[in-house]
């Protein structure tokens, strides 16, 4: 992956975790144990802290971003979406942040939040625990229920799941030029997103 250090800063990223080599992590980073970092998302701790605590994930073309002295953190088992915005945030444990969603400074979601898909959370938001969070500007809209939660829970497993996947088998390789016949299909561990399958 490229990985640069800064001013004697060099990023972090546990053993167990995995971060795809089109990731980009600079200065100060820190990627925890278990935690998933998907193609393309750049990880700049050139002015303020970066940190991915255990367990969480950050997907495809995803950004974390802050201005000095300030920590941008996903806390344990935190799920960012694809090609979501973190600038000097706080993202709660257990909590997601939905595709295209932008959360900005000093903004903190609570646990087992919510926050909807292209959402716009303004600098200073706060939201209590289990919360669903949507709009542009963002506002809280209700309480998730147990099973929302749950829910989440099970998506959070397979990015988990995905990066053990990745880090056992993932490999670069040229592509075939006709599809094989009899071509298999990866496993299947029946989670569907919501409104999809059981």
């Amino acid at each position: 992956m490229p990985c640069y250090s800064l001013e004697g800063l060099t990023p972090v990223v546990d053993p167990t975790a995995y971060v795809h080599p089109t990731a980009v992590l600079i200065g100060d980073v820190i990627v925890g144990p278990g935690c998933y970092v998907g193609p393309l998302a750049a990880l700049r701790g050139d002015f303020g802290r970066i940190i991915l605590e255990e367990g969480a994930n950050l997907q495809d073309t995803c950004v974390m971003h802050g201005f000095p002295d300030s920590d941008t953190v996903v806390e344990r088992n935190g799920h960012i979406g694809h090609g979501a915005v973190l600038h000097g945030c706080r993202i709660g444990a257990d909590a997601l942040v939905g595709m295209n969603a932008v959360v900005m400074d000093k903004a903190h979601i609570g646990e087992r939040c919510i926050v909807a898909a292209t959402a716009f959370v303004k600098a200073g938001f706060e939201c209590p625990p289990q919360s669903l969070v949507m709009g542009s500007p963002a506002t809280v809209r209700r309480e998730l229920s147990e099973q929302e939660v749950a829910w989440k829970q099970r998506g959070t497993a397979e990015y988990q799941q995905l990066g053990r996947r990745c880090l056992a088998s993932l490999v670069e390789c040229q592509p075939l030029a006709a599809v094989e016949a009899g071509r298999p299909r990866l496993g299947d561990s029946g989670f569907r997103p919501k409104g999809q399958g059981a």
